[in-house]
């Protein structure tokens, strides 16, 4: 149908990226779903040393092979003695036989009257079962006096307190912290079975685009989506492939899919909605298989999923922070399974709102905010400014997104709102 074959009546039946209602959008939640049932996760695998394992995701449970801590040792610092020998009224002297430090035990045994000197972690001596804390002693000379506010056993870590011999210690699809690193180390493990980095390439579409460092023509602008992807995906510590710019050209995005039918996952930014130089999908029908390619949110309904073989693809809008969003609501989670971590959805509170939101019905919307502490003490959240698809400004100020269910028509001062923090996700 040519223009001048359109009626008024046509024209304002044709559904564009202004409405928020459109029939062949999916809901967020049905597209989450779909790439979460599609995503098969690599077993391919590798050992690491411990120190390279940071945000590494771990392919084999690990269960501990000696106990934590190996034996009884002092919590405090203070004197060994035997239980037996705390007063239950007054006071009770007990002979000074020696000393207990960290890596340089007592070597000997307690008998009843006797105390040892003894550090935080070191080993507590034989025939010592309790830690009278230092400051409820007094000393003259070897002559330790002692009261009756110490209870049997108080102030001794047991041997497998922290962690006992065969406990499950980190599970299989834990993504690496320090604090892992660290449990890591204290059981002994030099080295971890983690999978495979994931082999990830994109590249953006569009004539107007140019690389930092070029000189801009009229109506050229910076490609900054192929920065923020590149941040991004480092925080996942996947191996990265940046293709650069690929024209608005069908046989150069043929080309370039071919080129990326190697890797894990190839995603594009920009040439996925309806315009006359939007080639990625059918150069994807060509190629491969579409999922879907629109989803019912905002900013980023035009997002594709699909398959070029082995590869998963996914095809995210041109406006620096659709991409944003849709990565971090879509692409992260997918990245997540794929690399066989077993969490993939992440925290989403409910806080008072200070700002005025304006929103219409017909898709969620992420709204980028700020959560922060009002006067009182009492967390709220307030919008970033002007949520423009285009304004990178709105991320780059904002801590979390605003999430605004599809049938929300505005949010007024005080009302609550779902938040999720950019902590874990950003």
């Amino acid at each position: 149908m040519t223009i001048t074959q359109m009626t008024e009546e046509t024209i304002h039946k044709e559904t564009s990226c202004m409405d928020d209602r459109d029939p062949d959008s999916i809901l967020p939640e049905q597209a989450l779903a779909r790439i979460i049932d599609t995503i098969v996760a690599i077993t391919t695998t590798e050992s690491i040393p411990i120190r390279d394992a940071l945000g590494r995701v771990l392919a084999t449970n690990i269960n501990a092979a000696i106990n934590v801590p190996t034996g009884r040792n002092a919590a405090m610092d203070g004197y060994a003695v035997n239980a037996e020998d705390l007063p239950t009224a007054g006071l009770a002297t007990l002979q000074r036989i020696g000393a207990s430090f960290a890596g340089k035990p007592f070597d000997g045994a307690l008998q009843r009257g006797q105390c040892v000197r003894i550090m935080t972690g070191a080993m507590m001596p034989d025939g010592s079962d309790t830690v009278v804390i230092q400051e409820h002693t007094s000393a003259t000379g070897d002559n330790i006096r002692i009261g009756r506010d110490t209870n049997p056993g108080a102030n001794v870590r047991q041997a497998g307190e922290d962690i006992a011999i065969g406990d499950l210690v980190l599970e299989k699809g834990l993504r690496l912290t320090p604090a892992d690193i660290g449990l890591l180390a204290s059981l002994g493990c030099a080295e971890v079975a983690v999978t495979h980095k994931l082999k990830v390439a994109f590249f953006s579409t569009g004539d107007e685009l140019r690389s930092i460092g070029d000189a801009l023509d009229a109506g050229m602008i910076y490609d900054s989506n192929r920065y923020t992807l590149h941040g991004m995906l480092s925080r996942l510590g996947v191996d990265i492939i940046d293709m650069g710019v690929v024209k608005d050209d069908p046989t150069l995005l043929e080309a370039a899919f071919k080129e990326a039918a190697t890797v894990d996952v190839l995603i594009t930014s920009g040439g996925v909605s309806v315009g006359e130089a939007d080639y990625v999908k059918e150069t994807l029908i060509k190629q491969g298989q579409v999922n879907f390619w629109k989803v019912a949110i905002k900013p980023g309904r035009p997002l594709t999923f699909g398959k070029l073989d082995a590869t998963y693809f996914f095809g995210l809008p041109g406006n620096p922070v659709s991409v944003m969003v849709t990565f971090y609501q879509f692409v992260q989670p997918a990245l997540r399974k794929l690399a066989g971590e077993n969490k993939t959805l992440d925290l989403m509170v409910k806080v008072p709102c200070s700002s005025r939101l304006k929103k219409r019905t017909g898709r969620v919307e992420y709204q980028r905010g700020v959560l922060e502490q009002d006067a009182t003490g009492r967390m709220v959240v307030r919008k970033t400014g002007a949520q423009g698809s285009g304004i990178l400004r709105s991320m780059a100020d904002a801590n979390c997104f605003i999430v605004l269910p599809i049938d929300n028509d505005g949010v007024s001062p005080g009302d609550m709102v779902d938040v999720q923090p950019f902590h874990g996700i950003v």
